[in-house]
């Protein structure tokens, strides 16, 4: 319950009109939650919740939830995406959420978990999550040649920015990184999972030049993540009181952008 409670902890007090969610099981799941769960802890739920399912026969998928205000247009999956041999591309999927905002500026959000560490040999999940990073590359590439340059790829990418994994996304497109913002706090760890070493650095915001450029902060938030112990790492709920507790293991990764 506890558990439960921190995660619309955390989902309420970014304060965010967008929220990427990661490892939700369907979009019913996701919108009780949002009814029930985060107006039990005080705070407002979200006005859309959108949830695409994906190939995660667990129901692990990714999805978005918005403010009034920014609403959910066209979408696109690309769950049915496939590798050379036939085998499926994405986990879950790389959805593409259209999201108006006040300003009547379109917003693209591609929500995104890739391939993790675990299950399978490490080059097999290594050359997985390259596949998804070239594929997530590629799916840029046509938004921005199709004149959309206010995209964001978002979520848990299982992988370091310095993996070969990951390069074709991180290296080899424009997209920039908020953790390299000169204004962007990381609260003085390095990563987002974990207890947060610069190895766990595995969740991203990656933003298009023209989004990047209007960023005015951003930061992580952990008050929902297990601390340790020696030293206890940084302030959390004073609802958690075990790793039982912990909204999750990752932290919120939050940015404030002008659109």
């Amino acid at each position: 319950e506890q558990a439960m409670r921190n995660t619309a902890r955390v989902m309420s007090d970014l304060q965010a009109d967008v929220l990427g969610i990661v490892e939700a099981e369907h979009r019913p799941g996701l919108a009780m939650f949002n009814a029930k769960i985060i107006a039990a802890v005080g705070g407002t739920p979200f006005h859309h919740i959108m949830l695409i399912d994906g190939n995660d026969d667990r129901g692990i998928d990714v999805g978005i939830l918005t403010r009034r205000g920014y609403s959910i247009g066209a979408m696109r999956s690309h769950v049915d995406d496939r590798l050379l041999d036939g085998g499926l591309i994405f986990s879950r999927d790389c959805p593409e959420f259209t999201v108006t905002t006040p300003a009547n500026n379109e917003l693209i959000v591609m929500v995104n978990h890739f391939k993790s560490k675990g299950y399978g040999s490490k080059a097999a999940s290594d050359a997985r999550r390259k596949a998804q990073a070239q594929r997530v590359k590629e799916i840029y590439a046509g938004l921005i040649a199709e004149g959309h340059d206010l995209v964001a790829v978002i979520g848990d990418l299982n992988d370091t920015p310095d993996s070969p994994a990951l390069r074709p996304l991180i290296a080899e497109t424009d997209l920039k990184d908020v953790f390299v913002h000169p204004s962007f706090d990381a609260g003085g760890y390095p990563g987002t999972f974990g207890l947060c070493n610069a190895a766990n650095k595995i969740d991203y915001i990656l933003l298009s030049p023209r989004l990047f450029e209007r960023v005015q902060c951003g930061g992580v938030w952990r008050k929902g993540m297990w601390p340790g112990v020696r030293p206890k790492r940084w302030e959390t709920y004073d609802e958690l009181r075990s790793p039982h507790d912990a909204a999750s293991d990752h932290a919120a990764v939050w940015v404030d952008i002008a659109v």
